[in-house]
């Protein structure tokens, strides 16, 4: 329970600190923070989050990096259906509260509410194909950075930097194409709040992240030489993924 608790609190901090910063201050008339600031929001989300409750949960935050995890044969197969669903629901509860804080402003509307899509919903309208192996690609490179960084054979204790720093780095690039997902959980979270058609393209942000965090994990272990001495370090003290 502990550890369900630890992933619902850190999915929660994700979607209400990176999310809200798109919602409540991006686009502020004086103050915006700009697509550059929301990268890096989502990045000191998980960074923050793998140091406080990482060595509780191991720090996954993410549907996708929990399958990727299982299938790299880091996390059991049977907490996956538990961790999903903590996932969601903090991501969902975040999203709620935040819908919330935002409506108290004078003449706001909720517009895409932060959510992820294609087409006409993409900030650059980028089509589906560019949505799908955009997706795949950033959430495969994603896996490979956290399990290099959780390895045992990694320098203890920074794997939160590069985690929080390969995040921040996959929305600089994606913002202008989906508006960033590779996070299931996160997509979910805000979609339903959207004036959009954002629930009826989410499926591509469930496929493609899951997609890609299978294949990063593949690309991993097959980059291993010797699996037998890759012992990984308990996740909060070498430090988690997302």
């Amino acid at each position: 329970m502990r550890k369900l608790t630890a992933e619902f609190f850190g999915t929660f901090w994700l979607v209400f600190g990176g999310c809200g910063s798109a919602v409540l201050a991006a686009g502020f008339p004086e103050l915006g923070i700009g697509f550059v600031g929301v990268s890096l929001a989502f990045g000191l989300t998980v960074l923050t989050m793998a140091y406080a409750v990482g060595h509780i949960s191991g720090g996954h935050f993410n549907p996708a990096v929990s399958l990727g995890l299982a299938v790299a044969r880091r996390f059991a197969w049977a907490d996956l259906p538990g961790y999903w669903t903590a996932q969601v629901a903090g991501g969902l509860l975040a999203a709620l509260l935040l819908y919330v804080i935002a409506s108290g402003a004078p003449d706001w509307s909720a517009g895409g509410f932060a959510s992820n899509g294609y087409g006409t919903l993409s900030p650059g309208g980028y089509g589906l194909a560019s949505a799908l192996l955009i997706e795949v690609v950033l959430t495969a490179a994603f896996l490979v950075v956290i399990l290099g960084a959780t390895s045992a054979r990694a320098p203890a204790g920074f794997a939160p930097i590069a985690i929080g720093l390969a995040l921040t780095l996959i929305h600089l690039i994606s913002i202008p194409v989906t508006n960033t997902s590779v996070n299931p959980a996160r997509s979910l979270a805000v979609a339903p709040f959207a004036e959009t058609a954002a629930l009826g393209q989410l499926w591509v942000f469930w496929v493609a992240p899951l997609a890609g965090a299978a294949l990063g994990a593949a690309i991993w272990m097959g980059l291993i030489e010797d699996r037998a001495n890759e012992m990984p370090r308990p996740p909060g003290r070498a430090a988690a993924g997302k």
